[in-house]
């Protein structure tokens, strides 16, 4: 949990600044049933992953969903 805002708050807050490119955004999440997950998605979020996740690998695959965001 985030502690003054939500992630989706969070992600309308930088919608809301209007910058171009958008920034991407990739949320870590404990929510992970396929609902919500594709609720991330219709957001604009360019990728989820889910909580527990490997700090080994994060990197690796936060760099892989915004390579792939951005064509």
């Amino acid at each position: 949990m985030m502690p003054v805002m939500d992630g989706r708050t969070t992600f309308a807050a930088l919608r809301e600044l209007g910058l171009e490119p958008p920034v991407p955004v990739v949320f870590i999440t404990a929510r992970t049933q396929a609902h919500e997950i594709a609720q991330f998605r219709a957001l604009g979020a360019v990728g989820v992953i889910a909580k527990p996740f490997d700090p080994m690998t994060l990197a690796r695959e936060v760099r892989a969903l915004l390579s792939a965001s951005a064509g």
